[in-house]
């Protein structure tokens, strides 16, 4: 229990100095008009009081990231707790923060665009096709399941959800931002704090064992090493890649620079908090083997239903309703939405008529709807993987922003050059990798980083003796 609440105040202490360390690594000039203001379309440039503006993010970046993967990566044990505090602190923290900034900085363009202002034109084509491939995924993972979930709640025939779900996902995607997503994402984000807060007094004052600091592996048998697993599973409650593609969504609707600590990095320590208390219930609540073992064989969503309703009753349904429907409709609405921009923003496409933004949502939902009918079981293990690879492309993306503006870049570089090392090293040895063993796999994953972090540090070097020559 001391471990659990040390950990909060240890984030919450975090966004307090080092959040704002990283604020003044990168500087802010409330001087300067942002793009909502300078860019004011009604339709995504829109100005919206940063109260709101948080809340929409963290819904965005959160959905059911930090609490099914909290709930998966308990298998490894409290080990799980540190990760979820410094990833979030010096690495999710810091890239939701530098995307948020950057794209602020920027005209408010997307994550593929930046990946091309700081890291080049090849790098930039590769992001554009990457992001939109993830963000589809994201949105027809997010379609499916909740669609079988509310199957089961109405009898309702699992495909006429579908085309329910689609039909509220094309208005999203289209219409105005303060429409719908200013509306009921205000709302939905606070029910997932209000979520997160009732689990972790149910534990407290039902008395549950909330398990202290460990470095032993809890999982099965090990078959899975903490490094690089725990890495990968746990991602959207430290870090993650998503955050990237949805932090411009925002970034056009701040009125002041002042306001990307409290709405990016702030975001990401309130995620943070939200997947402690998941992982801490999940190893508390099945106390590991075996029942935890049979929920992450199944479906998270079943220990979700089961902790809300022992834990908060009637009330705790409502709530897991809100949780495993709700939410991930709401993080596949944003995906597709953020999809339309990247699109736009690559083909330099004005997306102010109703005509223009139908033109990009029209063959992104006819895929969607067509991805609909393949079985995603494969597919979809490849999703930890490319999360995480994407938050490592954006760290080197900030480290190269803040390089050649002559700031300290080891705090994006740091994160970087670990990341690099846990996702080439997972890829190798993963079921849906390589399949290397495990030594080996890890051997060639540090060496991607070390090769990584030379040819950033020979950039580094050029770029000093090029301003010497001047």
């Amino acid at each position: 229990m001391i471990s659990f609440f040390a950990a909060i105040i240890v984030l919450i202490v975090g966004y307090l100095i080092y959040g704002k360390f990283v604020e003044r690594v990168f500087g802010i000039d409330d001087s300067l008009k942002t793009p909502a203001i300078e860019m004011q379309d009604g339709v995504d440039y829109v100005p919206m009081n940063w109260k709101k503006i948080f809340l929409i993010q963290f819904l965005n970046i959160a959905g059911l990231g930090p609490i099914f993967g909290a709930i998966q990566g308990a298998l490894f044990g409290p080990a799980a707790f540190l990760w979820i505090v410094f990833g979030t602190i010096f690495a999710g923290g810091v890239h939701d923060f530098l995307s948020g900034y950057l794209s602020l900085k920027n005209k408010g363009v997307s994550a593929s665009e930046l990946v091309g202002i700081y890291l080049g034109k090849t790098s930039r084509k590769v992001m554009v096709v990457f992001s939109v491939v993830l963000l589809v995924l994201v949105g027809v993972v997010f379609v499916t399941g909740p669609a079988g979930l509310l199957n089961n709640l109405t009898n309702i025939n699992t495909q006429i959800w579908v085309v329910v779900i689609f039909a509220y996902y094309i208005l999203a995607t289209v219409l105005p931002v303060d429409t719908v997503i200013g509306k009921i994402y205000p709302i939905f984000g606070a029910a997932l704090i209000l979520m997160a807060v009732g689990i972790g007094a149910g534990l407290i004052f039902e008395g549950y064992h909330i398990p202290e600091l460990s470095f032993r592996n809890f999982y099965p048998d090990g078959a899975k090493s903490i490094f690089p697993y725990l890495f990968i599973t746990i991602a959207c409650g430290a870090i993650s890649g998503f955050h990237a593609t949805q932090s411009p969504l925002m970034a056009r609707c701040i009125e002041h620079e002042r306001e990307i600590r409290p709405v990016f990095y702030g975001a990401m320590v309130a995620e943070g908090i939200i997947a402690l208390i998941w992982a801490a219930a999940a190893m508390a609540f099945y106390n590991y083997q075996p029942q935890l073992q049979a929920v992450y064989e199944a479906t998270p969503a079943v220990g979700v239903n089961q902790m809300s309703i022992t834990l908060l009753g009637r009330v705790g349904s409502v709530l897991a309703i809100i949780g495993v429907v709700a939410c991930p409709i709401t993080s596949g609405d944003t995906a597709f939405r953020s999809a339309r921009l990247t699109i736009a923003d690559s083909f330099n496409m004005n997306q102010e008529s109703l005509v223009s933004r139908f033109k990009i949502a029209i063959p992104l939902f006819a895929v969607g709807i067509a991805l609909t009918f393949i079985d995603f079981q494969i597919i979809w293990r490849y999703f930890s993987w490319a999360n995480q690879t994407l938050a490592m492309i954006m760290l080197w993306t900030g480290s190269m922003f803040l390089l050649k503006n002559k700031k300290n870049y080891m705090i994006t570089a740091a994160p970087a050059i670990f990341m690099t090392a846990v996702t080439f090293s997972y890829i190798m040895q993963a079921p849906e990798g390589f399949r290397l063993p495990a030594k080996i796999g890890n051997i060639i994953g540090v060496i991607v980083a070390v090769v990584f972090a030379i040819m950033f540090f020979i950039k580094e070097s050029k770029l000093k003796k090029g301003k010497n020559k001047k």
